[in-house]
């Protein structure tokens, strides 16, 4: 078993892995990935193209079921429970931000945001509220009507960082979240989820291939061939 990488072994982390293995067919992706992650910490993973990280990141956010290994999140078993469960868990305590947004295309800008607080049941006039206040917060003031395809691709991540964060949930996962960007407004972007989740105290883990993205982060793991192969800290 490989071991578990962690910034504070005395600290109960609120996010761990222990030895994950998961196979796509005959093609390895894990091979003992571990990694412990702490409340608030802002931990990036990152590593080659095809080195496992998002896969990584997916059994983190029970999206994935390892093939063994165990993942916990706030002491309990996550690869473990039903999917109705861990599909509740992410809907209440995690948020999520891809690195093309995935907006829904037939919602606004201001439903898109609503959405996952529509999806646990808040009213539709109570969600929407909600949802406005974002955008003066991340300069997308105006913007609240328009679709995703009236949108620059750095507006419509910042209301895919809006909607990751509305629900004020307790991880974000942001997979790439500035790939699809120019350098400017993936900065903006960077900025504004660090700011929003701190201010939450909210943990993200975030994937990244670009070493200017993961020197935001408190701490950068490195993924290489489906294992935690080194642990490096930010200059930050």
């Amino acid at each position: 078993m490989s071991a578990v990488v962690s910034v504070n072994p005395s600290v109960t982390p609120l996010l761990e892995a222990r030895d994950l293995h998961l196979s796509f067919g005959d093609t390895p992706a894990l091979r003992g990935a571990s990694v412990a992650i702490e409340r608030g910490e802002l931990l990036a993973i990152m590593g080659p193209s095809g080195s496992g990280k998002s896969t990584l990141l997916h059994c983190l956010a029970g999206i994935l079921v390892p093939d063994s290994g165990e993942v916990h999140f706030d002491g309990a078993r996550l690869d473990t429970m039903r999917e109705a469960h861990r599909s509740a868990l992410r809907r209440r305590r995690f948020g999520f931000v891809f690195q093309f947004g995935q907006l829904v295309p037939e919602l606004t800008a201001e439903e898109n945001v609503a959405l996952p607080l529509l999806l646990n049941g808040t009213g539709r006039g109570a969600a929407l509220n909600e949802a406005r206040g974002w955008f003066d917060r991340l300069d997308l003031g105006g913007l609240e009507k328009r679709r995703s395809g009236e949108l620059s691709g750095g507006q419509a991540q910042r209301v895919a960082l809006a909607r990751g964060l509305v629900a004020k949930p307790d991880v974000v996962f942001a997979d790439e979240p500035t790939g699809s960007l120019d350098s400017l407004a993936g900065e903006q972007v960077m900025e504004l989820l660090i700011g929003a989740a701190r201010d939450q105290g909210a943990t993200v883990v975030l994937v990244t291939h670009e070493p200017r993205i993961a020197a935001y982060a408190d701490r950068e793991i490195i993924v290489r061939d489906g294992t935690v192969a080194s642990l490096l800290r930010s200059p930050r």
